[in-house]
């Protein structure tokens, strides 16, 4: 790792040396949700002690393996680290040089940064795969040419702070485009489609964590100048458990998705605990009386009546509408994972109409892409598509009533907004009125009930409801909800 320079003028050294630095970045972490104990702390101090701190590879790992304890937690980390343990100060110490055009002034001063030669470097790089050269190339192309602020005055008359800016770079620089002209100088006329792609697929990879590179600089930079509790706020990646249903892309529902099974081993062993722990159950006074006789009337062994939990059946009504779907999804994964908790599960979906779609999410059936077929196949709509609760709540109650027993738990998936049509409170005090427990879980955020189109407040005031906006939540409501 190449020598770091001094400071940057803004940078501010801890006050405790590297054991309060190291305090520092565990208050970090557990800010952005990970969490970091006593014991934890200790063992990262003595990987801190033990490792060279110049040798970042080692003390990032180091440090991982000493302080993270769950899945899903190392994007965060890995950012925080590279806050609190940069690879370079300042400018840094770098090997590549910048090509400039030379403006013909006198006593050798500098003139713009030639781009396209610079560009020529980096094509040559890209071909060549050299990683750490073109993490080089990445700081000092930010230094030269990522620099929107640099220039100019600032207030009265001052050198204004630089703006480093990543998308100034990678548009000046525009890697992309380079595809092809490095595709041209690797490729052989004897090359199979097969060895063509795959050559394609690895130079667009390299372009893409040369891109990642430009990003990680300038949020370096960045830190340096405006602090890294700053920087950390707007930059740092959430944790997969930590995003909001309502807000997740694509690649974030993905992920979540993946944590489903793990999550349900974690929840599944905690119900397993609870039950130990539940095992007695009341004091039996007529057993009790009579152990105590062969001890002269001291009750010296009490006797405790038996518990026999019996697993309940569970009723999932699910709102499958807009970006609803993605909670009821990924809830509806969980409870597949956790069926074995209960004796009988049916899943009913709804937009306008309500319809039963338990044979989809049946044990052995296939997961991906379910909802679509939810969508596809079952009856939901009626006239405009539009989510309808008061009419799928009738038409629940009309169809599917006996599905509704006093060994049933029924749980309601959705926001609530019912497009300021009637809620039918009556068909859902009917339904809670049926069954042994009902509970609603919904994925906005408490402060948003009842604004605009919500009836969430109005249905609160018939049954239990939940706020759960992420996988943290959700986890936290399904595990009281579970029969010990």
């Amino acid at each position: 790792m190449p020598a770091p320079s001094a400071p940057a003028a803004g940078s501010v050294a801890p006050e405790h040396g590297l054991p309060g630095h190291l305090v520092d970045f565990v208050a970090a972490l557990r800010r952005h949700g990970v969490a970091v104990g006593p014991g934890e702390s200790v063992d990262a101090a003595q990987v801190l002690g033990a490792l060279d701190l110049l040798q970042r590879d080692h003390l990032r790992e180091g440090l991982a393996a000493a302080l993270l304890r769950r899945s899903g937690q190392r994007d965060t980390f890995d950012a925080l680290f590279d806050l609190w343990f940069p690879p370079a100060l300042g400018a840094g110490a770098s090997e590549v040089d910048v090509p400039r055009v030379d403006d013909g002034e006198a006593g050798g001063g500098q003139g713009p940064v030639d781009v396209d030669a610079l560009r020529e470097v980096l094509a040559d790089l890209l071909r060549d795969g050299d990683e750490e050269t073109l993490r080089e190339l990445a700081r000092a192309a930010v230094d030269a040419i990522g620099n929107s602020g640099a220039a100019g005055q600032g207030v009265r008359g001052q050198t204004a702070k630089p703006n480093w800016s990543a998308y100034q770079a990678l548009n000046a620089l525009s890697p992309d485009t380079l595809l092809a002209r490095i595709l041209d100088g690797l490729g052989q006329e004897d090359d199979t489609d097969f060895v063509s792609e795959v050559r394609r697929r690895e130079i667009r990879d390299r372009i893409a964590r040369f891109r990642d590179m430009i990003r990680d600089e300038v949020r370096r930079r960045t830190a340096e100048q405006r602090g890294r509790e700053q920087v950390a706020k707007s930059t740092t990646p959430m944790q997969t458990d930590q995003v909001s249903f309502l807000t997740a892309n694509a690649a974030q529902l993905a992920e979540l998705r993946r944590t489903v099974h793990p999550l349900a081993r974690r929840l599944a062993s905690r119900l397993s605990t609870r039950r130990r722990r539940a095992n007695r159950g009341q004091l039996d006074l007529r057993r009790t009386l009579r152990r105590s006789m062969s001890t002269g009337g001291v009750p010296m062994d009490p006797a405790y009546k038996v518990r026999r939990p019996g697993r309940p059946e569970l009723v999932i009504l699910c709102d499958v509408s807009g970006s609803v779907a993605g909670f009821s999804h990924f809830t509806l994964l969980l409870v597949q994972a956790l069926r074995e908790q209960f004796s009988k599960v049916r899943v009913f979906a709804f937009v306008e109409r309500a319809d039963e779609v338990t044979h989809l999410f049946e044990p052995g059936a296939e997961l991906s892409g379910v909802m679509q077929r939810v969508l596809r196949e079952a009856r939901l709509t009626a006239f405009d598509g539009h989510s309808d609760y008061g009419s799928a709540f009738g038409d629940f109650v009309e169809q599917y009533a006996e599905a509704l027993t006093p060994k049933a738990s029924l749980l309601v998936l959705g926001d609530g907004r019912t497009n300021y049509r009637d809620p039918n409170l009556r068909a859902l005090r009917m339904m809670t009125g049926r069954v042994r427990h009902a509970h609603w879980l919904n994925p906005e955020s408490q402060r948003m009930w009842g604004s605009g189109d919500s009836a969430a407040r109005t249905y609160a005031e018939v049954l239990p409801m939940h706020e759960c906006r992420t996988a943290a939540q959700l986890a936290d409501v399904v595990e009281a909800l579970l029969p010990v």
